[in-house]
């Protein structure tokens, strides 16, 4: 059977499923709970400075976006750091890892960007017995207000000045917490890695407003008649997380620095995808919060019944297999061409594919033939866009089939004869630069 243990930055775990600082996070009995059910670690909520207390709303923290079976698609949040007592929390952090000395536990930190406010927190996490810490630059409500969260996370002077303070006041590995709400990732975790961070973790939250109250125009969640930007996550934003880790895993420059992956993990398949990008571990949060901790069991099973079937022994033996098949744009093949293909016998004949490809497309899928309603991909005008797989409801009905590079073998033409070496050729832009 595959083993599932990880050793992330020496820190070992039974598996490679973390829960994120977040509520699920935020006390002892909510850990043990999630320890109880099989999660390998725990990055306990974010723990700010000694002094006022943070104060949360008291109304509604939270905003969703549905989809039509009211599934959960994505999440909003502005609720704040921990707003339990630091001593409390250091306290529990201290019990809860003598009892359960497998499992990861992190301390996720943010205090103001000020040398001796780090060097003052970091000794009393350090004595809980941690296993290390996350510098949350990210969170983009509220701290980031205050100087704090996003802020820093924005700034990759901040962040480098801040992990070098980490590095040089706690011998505990430091994992930098990156935001997403910032033009080019790899320049924060450029940052991080020059300031010596031992990893990076990523996505935390985007910026957002998940919707509007019609009747009295403000935003959800709504606090006595008015709303505020929060945090987005969820499923939703995993494509946004996938494309940020990889650009960090194919980095010249962060090339190999280790990476903790968040962002919409709901699945065992979730977590592969994001441990085939380069991710030691994951962490979630939303799917806790929508299903339970007991879905980490879902999880830990899923993945281990498709690492059997594939052969992997480790989880190191998939990590980041598919770096190097991410590229840019002007390096794919141009000579390799798909066709969509209908199965007749699954087609329910609803028509879809002919509508979005009629009104939107290429008018490449008839709707009649010999008088009858019948959908068929017309080669000649098909030009592998995969629109009609993307919006037929029938699984597999539809599917993309790869013709022989050079030549179309039912249109018997030629395949893009003009583009057979895009990266050399002169209409490629990237190409005339380099040639100037």
């Amino acid at each position: 059977m595959a083993d599932l243990s990880t050793n992330f930055l020496g820190i070992r775990s039974p598996n490679p499923f973390w829960l994120a600082s977040a509520p699920p996070t935020d006390k002892a009995y909510n850990v043990e709970r999630a320890f109880k059910a099989g999660w390998g670690g725990v990055v306990w909520k974010t723990l700010g400075e000694e002094g006022p207390p943070v104060v949360n709303v008291n109304g509604p923290r939270y905003g969703a976006i549905h989809g039509p079976d009211r599934r959960l698609l994505g999440f909003n949040n502005i609720e704040l750091i921990t707003d339990r007592p630091l001593e409390v929390n250091l306290r529990e952090m201290t019990e809860v890892k003598k009892k359960w000395p497998d499992r990861a536990l992190i301390a996720s930190i943010m205090v103001p960007c000020e040398e001796e406010a780090w060097k003052a927190i970091l000794p009393l996490v350090e004595a809980t017995g941690s296993d290390g810490i996350e510098l949350n630059f990210g969170c983009p409500h509220g701290m980031s207000e205050r100087g704090m969260g996003a802020a820093v996370g924005q700034v990759p002077e901040y962040i480098e000045m801040v992990v070098r303070w980490c590095k040089q006041y706690t011998r505990m590995p430091v994992i930098t917490k990156l935001t997403p709400n910032i033009t080019d990732i790899r320049k924060p975790a450029r940052a991080a890695k020059s300031g010596g961070t031992d990893a990076v973790s990523l996505i935390n939250t985007i910026n957002s407003i998940v919707s509007v109250d019609l009747d009295n125009f403000a935003p959800n969640p709504t606090i006595d008649g008015r709303g505020s930007h929060g945090g987005y996550c969820g499923p939703a934003v995993k494509p946004i997380a996938l494309n940020m880790v990889a650009e960090i895993a194919r980095d010249p420059e962060t090339r190999g620095l280790p990476i903790s992956g968040i962002g919409g993990i709901t699945t065992w398949r979730d977590a592969a995808e994001f441990i085939a990008l380069g991710c030691g571990n994951v962490q979630v949060c939303t799917a806790a919060m929508t299903y339970g901790f007991k879905v980490v069991q879902e999880m830990i099973s899923g993945l281990s019944d498709w690492m059997d079937s594939r052969g992997f022994r480790t989880i190191d033996d998939f990590q980041g297999l598919a770096v190097p098949n991410v590229t840019d744009w002007q390096y794919l093949n141009l000579n390799y061409i798909t066709k969509a293909q209908i199965d007749q016998e699954l087609c329910i004949k609803c028509g879809r594919c002919h509508i979005v490809c009629e009104d939107t497309s290429h008018q490449a899928i008839t709707s009649m033939v010999d008088g009858a309603r019948h959908f068929e991909v017309i080669d000649e005008e098909c030009v592998g866009c995969n629109l009609c797989v993307s919006v037929c409801p029938v699984e597999n009905c539809i599917t993309m089939e790869p013709m022989v590079s050079g030549v179309d073998p039912r249109t018997k033409m030629p395949i893009q004869p003009d583009y057979a070496n895009w990266t050399t050729h002169p209409n490629n832009p990237m190409a005339k630069l380099a040639a100037e």
